[in-house]
């Protein structure tokens, strides 16, 4: 979804794809098909990994399916009352220890994070919105969804057909636009770590 009447400044040149990404709440209700949903799966399979470990794993229900329910079910009610318009929700999960040597994986929530990353820009340039979550039950999606020992539950994603503001409750409508970015002197620091 690109946001060509949305002005955001840059301190300097970065491609538009990253600028123009936002996470909006405002979703049709429309369901994406399997091939939307492959499509954005692919793009999070290609994320960088270390030792390409690959440690995410990205359980999904798309609306309308028997799975829908069980996962809306995890989300807090602050993110149930706009995310049941979403045409997809997706579960990242990520596995704490290396394939190839059994040994702690110290990177699996970076790496999976990554994945999350590609799968929103995906998302973006097919023209669907996709919004993060982390206020969701964390214990009962490992109980209801069968994630084993070994995996971490990361985050929740909302991915679907985007709408306008008005389909919102009216406290999140004025919420509803791409919100600006810390500068880049607060966020990176050449040497050493400056609080």
């Amino acid at each position: 979804m690109t946001a060509k009447n949305i002005i955001r400044k840059t301190e300097t040149d970065v491609d538009d794809r990253f600028i123009s990404r936002w996470s909006p709440r405002a979703f049709t209700g429309e369901a994406l098909s399997e091939t939307q949903v492959r499509s954005l799966i692919e793009a999070a399979k290609w994320a960088p990994s270390a030792y390409n470990g690959q440690p995410w794993r990205i359980i999904y229900a798309r609306k309308d399916t028997p799975a829908w329910d069980k996962f809306f079910d995890l989300l807090v009610p602050f993110n149930q009352t706009w995310a049941k318009e979403a045409g997809v929700l997706f579960l990242f999960v990520s596995r704490e220890r290396f394939e190839h040597n059994d040994k702690p994986n110290t990177t699996h929530a970076y790496d999976t994070g990554a994945a999350w990353m590609s799968l929103a820009l995906q998302a973006a340039s097919m023209d669907l919105a996709a919004h993060g979550m982390g206020g969701f039950d964390r214990e009962r999606a490992c109980e209801e969804l069968g994630i084993p020992e070994g995996y971490a539950v990361q985050a929740m994603a909302a991915v679907g057909v985007p709408a306008g503001g008005e389909r919102l409750a009216e406290e999140l409508r004025t919420q509803e636009r791409p919100s600006g970015r810390k500068s880049q002197s607060e966020i990176a620091f050449e040497g050493r770590f400056q609080p």
